[in-house]
């Protein structure tokens, strides 16, 4: 049985990004925030293009009004009005100033922009008091300070953020070349489960796996397909299992045990699937199985066959194998360098047991204590099958596989339920 970390590089090991031209598509700026770049993005300009004004005042030359004092204003002709997108008309020399805008472009000749607030007009506007001289060069930002035309802004593995999608923006790339996403699909198993769409009945449950699933891949950006729900016979279940071949990622949830109705790894076998593992020293989540196809695929931009993922059926169970497993998978296949959920240190604010042996993520709220300190506490019962222990969660904390408490005040390692917090490591 492999420990969480083994089960993490096992799979790493043998997922690999899709690359190459087939890998890799041209999305609409707008549709580019979460993707990672597939390639080098230069700038096509000098931004700002000239020296620009930044502050709404007079550009002139800094020696006429170095002695400038509310007591003793220099007074000096305005000679043009310069405005965001328009030219200057006037070279500024000696006693003459040019009224400016934030943005616009600076004057031959000029040195210093003056703030209009430390200066005051006259009447007809053709002249104006200079009270207090700023700092010679103040309030000009230099042509190319932003970006240089030519210079590398952004780099191939870069995730976009809004900044990202700012500076896409300014060099014109109004289509951006990304990698490409895995394509998902997922599949539930048993006799047991009701789908959302059937009638209601008390002797079923709900397929509630199959959504919460759904929403983990929607939060790293994968729209997955749901295959619907296959019966505990084998027939059907292989035929689902051959229409998940089709995909990137097949993620099947429940029937990974080994009861005498659990239909899953035989079938898996029979179309061809390499089972790597089949149990990982977790809590909850032990029954979890990885698996890679044998056929060769990377014609259509994958590194190997379809990546096959068996996931437990009870829900919390489920979730935390995605998080830990699926997830990282995912986002090195997409390109992303940071694949773990992200971890914070918290103070444990009330005593916990737990039986040794697995790692244990186990549900827990936060706050802060009286001095300012993360703190977590228990949601409660930790039941696999208890999915409102998810729901009332802020975060994961990791218990230790040798560890059979941990005491009030402990230091204990907390993986974060934010599905946008990621990084290079586990953490833990």
């Amino acid at each position: 049985m492999k420990t969480v970390r083994e089960a993490q590089d096992a799979i790493l090991e043998r997922v690999g990004q899709l690359s190459g031209e087939v890998g890799i598509e041209e999305v609409a700026i707008g549709e580019s925030l979460g993707r990672v770049l597939a390639e080098d993005i230069s700038s096509n300009r000098n931004h700002p293009p000239y020296d620009i004004s930044a502050m709404d005042g007079y550009a002139l030359l800094y020696d006429d009004i170095k002695n400038a004092t509310k007591d003793e204003p220099v007074l000096l002709d305005v000679i043009d009005d310069i405005r965001a997108g328009t030219m200057p008309n006037a070279v500024v020399s000696t006693g003459k100033v040019s009224r400016i805008m934030t943005g616009a472009p600076t004057p031959e000749g000029c040195d210093t922009v003056i703030r209009v607030e430390d200066t005051s007009g006259t009447d007809n506007g053709e002249k104006v008091k200079i009270l207090l001289p700023p700092k010679k060069g103040s309030n000009i930002r230099s042509m190319g300070e932003n970006l240089r035309a030519g210079e590398q802004v952004l780099s191939a593995g870069t995730t976009i953020g809004t900044g990202e999608v700012g500076i896409l923006a300014m060099v014109k790339r109004a289509m951006v070349p990304v990698y490409k996403r895995p394509r998902v699909a997922i599949l539930s198993t048993g006799d047991e489960l009701e789908a959302i769409d059937e009638p209601f009945d008390i002797n079923k449950i709900p397929d509630a796996n199959s959504y919460s699933i759904m929403a983990e891949m929607q939060a790293i950006g994968v729209e997955p397909t749901l295959l619907g729900i296959a019966r505990d016979t084998q027939e059907e279940l292989l035929e689902k299992l051959r229409e998940g071949m089709d995909y990137d990622v097949l993620i099947v949830s429940g029937g990974v045990a080994v009861g005498h109705h659990d239909f899953v790894r035989p079938s898996l076998k029979e179309i061809g699937v390499e089972m790597h593992f089949w149990r990982v020293a977790l809590r909850p989540g032990h029954p979890f199985a990885f698996g890679t196809a044998s056929d060769d695929r990377s014609g259509e931009g994958r590194s190997g066959g379809t990546i096959v993922f068996g996931l437990p059926g009870n829900p919390v169970s489920s979730m935390v194998c995605t998080s830990q497993f699926i997830v990282p998978a995912i986002r090195k296949m997409e390109g992303h360098a940071a694949l773990f959920r992200a971890t914070y240190k918290a103070r444990l604010t009330a005593p916990v047991k737990d039986r040794m042996g697995r790692l244990h993520f186990m549900r827990v709220t936060v706050g802060k204590g009286a001095d300012g300190a993360v703190e977590v506490t228990s949601t409660g019962p930790q039941g696999s099958g208890i999915l409102m222990s998810m729901v009332e969660a802020d975060g994961l904390m990791v218990v230790p596989a040798e560890a059979d408490a941990l005491e009030a005040g402990a230091e204990v390692t907390v993986q974060s339920l934010d599905p946008y917090g990621f990084q290079p490591e586990t953490g833990f």
